[in-house]
């Protein structure tokens, strides 16, 4: 039998004109590839235009290969492992330009073999006239421009961009079953349990608080985060993210909590700072809504991108690493068993998989949590913290022996059975606005919570983006970012109501456990949210999480606070990581970020009581350096200018929106179109609200929400 000669392919010939290195590695997460500045050694002519296309095809689709050596497309044929090659000829059609004399080049264009099928017979397919197809393929629009498609149907890139469909086991609108619900429901909000509850065990003992006040501040967070679900869920952005207590309003808080006037405060002290910031998260909240209802955050998202994103979110958690381990160092035989389990769970254990579950890396935090705290009490009961002539129960008077006063803190912090609140707080309690009195509206406070609101919308556009991939959906349009903005802007007016001392903001963790158990379904959001509110009305529920031992708290947070950190650094993957632009911008911006508060912080506050450590750099604003002879300013701008994640913000923005570079380079978000969304009736059912709904919301439509 004779034997047929292989296909010769052609030898690579070096191309210019772009850099193909740069195409794998931005435009797969973004869907778009810009002109390239140059700034890093390379420069393009080519310019692709953002279009995300829904995957609608099979995850076995082949991948698109690109020779970083010559810039072609190589796809691999058949399994006899010839190669197709994509080669320009010099008598092929030139693709039309743009008003700037600039080519646009399609990726998928007509002509051009993709997916094997097609070609001229040899496995070489030429780039042919590009004309309008409806299957939103590549369309020449009115301007000469080439609207390509990036993604191929159901590729899945694997690196962080986008995936087919059949990555997720339950999608967007879909119902996994009532079984299914309950269990994926609870879950959610068990992987979320510290940003759900230490928030009060900071607070409110600092705030003069009691035991019971814990834990009614923790039954109101829980009732909080789950009516702000389910309406975010309906009236928001729509896609499956958890309302609740952000770390972002913690520093703030505790900024206005060590404000001088409040500091020899000793009769209801709790309750008159309470109030305070219910006052201030009002006034921040309405400013939020006008933000997102008059469309200013449409015009706003221009100059918010990867690059102020990532430090900014990054500085919130870095701002709290004088609390973390000064605290949790007091009891190191809790706290470094708790730390150990929680990154052997989240870490080594993480690719265990118990009856097709990943446990330990959905549960890493409630697991390890809960025994660290058995093994708490078994050193509680086993007499470990008990010392001679000293009351477990820390009162006042074992200051006054110098016996106890140096075990003050530790039996204080480390034993398990210090809190009452399982003792005094009731079975059924259901929390109910202005619980705490009526909300006080200073200007000083207003404008401090104003600003940091401001820091809580750049978080939420940023897990918005990244949400809207990880359900492989486009990205949102502008007007539907802006809708969900508005409504964190009431959900906060509705935590201030109830006073759960923080506003309410999308929490960023969430996105870890959609991406873990793969399910993004919203009626599973809703309903855990259900269950949150049902648990609320539980007092014991709230009193039991208030009996954690602050130290161990100190331990959970020590990784919470890092996990922020962590996933605010890794939104720079939508940009060039190794520009040195980007390096700079976020290098300056963490450092100014963390140095600047640091000279505002130097100012010992004015006071006859001794602060703790972890407290003395919240207190500069009532003693710092700004004096203009007006108290109010005074105090709000020493205090904007302490907090970590405001200077942070403001440097990061400035410089990145000053800094020449090019769309590709600084990561640009790129959002939907309205019209692109109208045209697909799956798109609008996930973005649009629901009909039923719908017309008495009618009149946002000129506003473009």
């Amino acid at each position: 039998m004779e034997n047929k000669a292989e296909p010769k392919v052609a030898p690579f010939v070096p191309k210019t004109g772009y850099n193909p290195r740069e195409l794998r590695s931005w435009a797969k997460k973004t869907g778009f590839v810009s002109d390239y500045s140059g700034e890093a050694g390379t420069s393009g002519s080519e310019k692709f235009e953002p279009f995300h296309h829904r995957g609608r095809g099979s995850s076995s689709s082949p991948k698109i290969e690109i020779d970083p050596t010559r810039g072609v497309e190589i796809q691999p044929a058949s399994q006899g492992g010839v190669l197709e090659e994509n080669v320009r000829k010099e008598n092929e059609p030139v693709l039309p330009l743009n008003g700037d004399g600039e080519r646009k080049v399609g990726l998928r264009g007509n002509g051009v073999n993709v997916n094997g099928n097609g070609g001229n017979g040899h496995g070489v397919s030429a780039v042919a006239p590009v004309t309008e197809e409806k299957d939103e393929e590549n369309v020449i629009h009115g301007d000469g421009e080439v609207k390509v498609n990036v993604f191929p149907e159901g590729v899945d890139f694997g690196d962080g961009g986008w995936k087919g469909p059949s990555e997720l086991k339950c999608g967007l609108k879909e119902n996994p079953g009532f079984v299914a619900l309950i269990y994926y429901g609870l879950q959610h909000y068990l992987s979320l349990a510290g940003s759900l509850v230490l928030i009060p065990l900071v607070m409110v003992p600092i705030m003069g608080g009691t035991d019971k006040d814990t834990a009614t501040v923790i039954s109101t967070m829980l009732f909080l985060s789950g009516i702000t679900t389910i309406l975010h869920c309906y009236f928001g952005t729509r896609l499956p993210l958890v309302q609740g207590s952000s770390f972002v309003y913690l520093a703030p808080a505790l900024v206005i909590i060590n404000a001088q006037e409040y500091r020899n405060l000793t009769e209801h002290k709790f309750r008159h700072i309470m109030r305070e910031l219910q006052g201030a998260i009002i006034v921040a909240s309405i400013f939020q809504c006008i933000l997102g209802f008059s469309g200013l955050m449409s015009i706003l998202l221009r100059l918010i991108n990867p690059v102020v994103v990532a430090p900014t979110v990054a500085a919130v958690g870095l701002a709290f690493f004088s609390y973390g381990f000064p605290q949790a160092g007091i009891c190191l035989e809790i706290t470094v068993p708790q730390i150990a389990l929680v990154l052997l769970f989240t870490l080594h254990l993480r690719g265990i998989s118990i009856s097709g579950r990943h446990l330990f890396r959905i549960y890493a935090v409630p697991l390890s949590a809960t025994i660290t705290w058995i093994f708490a009490s078994l050193l509680t009961a086993g007499g470990v913290y008990n010392y001679k002539e000293c009351n477990p129960n820390v009162p006042s008077s074992n200051i006054l022996t110098d016996a106890c006063r140096k075990h003050a803190d530790t039996m204080r912090h480390c034993r398990a059975d210090v809190s009452d609140a399982l003792s005094t707080a009731a079975w059924v309690r259901i929390p109910y606005p202005l619980q705490w009195g009526i909300p006080i509206f200073h200007f000083r406070t207003s404008i401090i919570m104003v600003i940091v609101s401001l820091v809580a919308s750049v978080d939420s556009v940023g897990t918005y983006r990244a949400t809207s991939l990880q359900v492989n959906s486009r990205p949102p349009t502008p007007g539907v970012v802006s809708r969900g903005i508005a409504l964190e802007g009431f959900c906060s007016i509705l935590a201030g109501l109830w006073g759960s001392g923080t506003g309410s903001t999308t929490l960023t963790e969430n996105m870890h456990t959609i991406n873990t158990t793969k399910v993004a379904s919203r009626r599973v959001v809703e309903l855990g949210a259900v269950f949150l509110i049902l648990f609320s009305f539980v007092g014991k529920v709230g009193a039991l999480l208030a009996s954690i031992p602050q130290a161990l708290a100190a331990a959970i947070l020590c990784f919470m606070w890092a996990l922020t950190v962590a996933l605010g650094l890794s939104t720079l993957q939508y940009g060039q990581s190794p520009s040195f632009r980007n390096m700079t911008i976020v290098g300056v911006a963490l450092f100014l970020g963390m140095s600047i508060p640091s000279y505002f912080q130097q100012y010992q506050p004015e006071s006859s009581l001794i602060l703790p450590s972890y407290l003395v750099p919240y207190a500069a604003a009532s003693s710092g350096p700004f004096h203009s002879g007006l108290k109010q300013l005074d105090f709000a701008i020493n205090a904007l200018m302490s907090m970590n994640m405001v200077v942070t913000l403001l440097v990061a923005f400035l410089l990145d929106n000053t800094v020449p570079g090019s769309k590709q380079e600084r990561g640009v978000y790129t959002w939907s179109r309205a019209e692109d969304i109208a045209a697909d009736a799956s798109l609008q059912s996930e973005y649009s609200l629901p009909k039923k709904l719908a017309w008495c919301c009618c009149w946002l439509k000129c506003l473009g929400v």
